[in-house]
């Protein structure tokens, strides 16, 4: 895009306020179509697009990025989008105006994604009952937004039933804040804008502007940085741990004692807790 036909994106999250959404869904729920459709559609708007996998469990490999790739291949392509695997140390690909963070693992994938993003998405399949049964409630709580996706051809009626399905159990989840309360739309990828993914910007945009206008941003990620501090503070005092040979010939015996039912976890910890400092007070 060059000259008059360039698009304009809207300035209030330009400016150094970028805005970072983070998705999560089930397998085959099709998060990768989505964000390809909703990508190209930001890019479309002029916005520079950076899309982030985090799986914590292929974090050596860096391997779920490559599945991404290869189905997002009009935005991998892009030269105002940018793909690739998980954020390192924090930093979520500055320089971008969207960042989209995929969580591709399971289990505290899910938190940390939300830990680190302003509006957390959840997509889910045009279905309920015994699927919104088997929905955690955790990840009910930490989503701002849920896309009921596939909303197209014979899966109309199942979507509209998922949306008034989630839209109910939403009314027994407590919201984050008092200036936002979780929605239920729905989308179809393979439509076009006009058949949601437009409506689902137009919803995160007025997101957006809420809770920065109000200050609720701000303080999400002023809290945000906090937690990472003391994670940080967590994961350097166990890698002293472990670099201690002291500690870790007792901590090995421990073990075998924990495993053998001979002594209790907590008992266990306390003992390596109390040599680890012992040994920092004399050293």
């Amino acid at each position: 895009m060059s000259g008059s036909d360039e698009k304009k994106p809207d300035q209030s999250i330009r400016l150094g306020k970028s805005f970072r959404i983070g998705l999560s869904g089930p397998p085959g729920v099709g998060k990768s179509t989505f964000i390809e459709a909703f990508g190209m559609y930001l890019v479309s708007k002029g916005y520079r697009v950076s899309v982030l996998a985090v799986d914590p469990s292929s974090a050596r490999t860096g391997g779920s990025i490559l599945g991404d790739k290869t189905r997002m291949t009009e935005l991998s392509r892009n030269d105002m989008a940018y793909v690739r695997p998980s954020p390192s140390r924090g930093t979520l690909a500055a320089g971008y105006d969207i960042c989209l963070v995929e969580t591709v693992g399971v289990g505290q994938s899910e938190t940390m994604v939300a830990d680190i993003v302003d509006m957390f998405v959840l997509l889910v399949p045009p279905a309920g009952g015994d699927e919104l049964q088997g929905m955690k409630k955790g990840i009910m709580e930490l989503s701002d937004l849920v896309i009921v996706n596939k909303s197209d051809g014979a899966l109309v009626d199942s979507a509209r039933y998922a949306q008034i399905e989630y839209t109910s159990a939403l009314k027994f989840v407590k919201a984050t804040t008092s200036y936002w309360k979780a929605r239920v739309i729905r989308v179809s990828s393979m439509g076009g804008p006009e058949a949601g993914v437009g409506l689902a910007w137009d919803t995160m945009k007025e997101y957006f502007d809420i809770m920065e206008s109000s200050g609720e941003l701000q303080k999400k990620r002023g809290q945000q940085r906090k937690i990472w501090m003391w994670r940080q503070v967590s994961s350097e005092l166990l890698d002293l741990l472990h670099e201690d040979t002291q500690v870790r010939e007792m901590a090995i015996e421990l073990e075998a004692k924990v495993l053998k039912n001979e002594m209790m976890s907590g008992a266990a910890a306390h003992q390596i807790v109390e040599k680890f400092m012992k040994g920092m007070t004399t050293s």
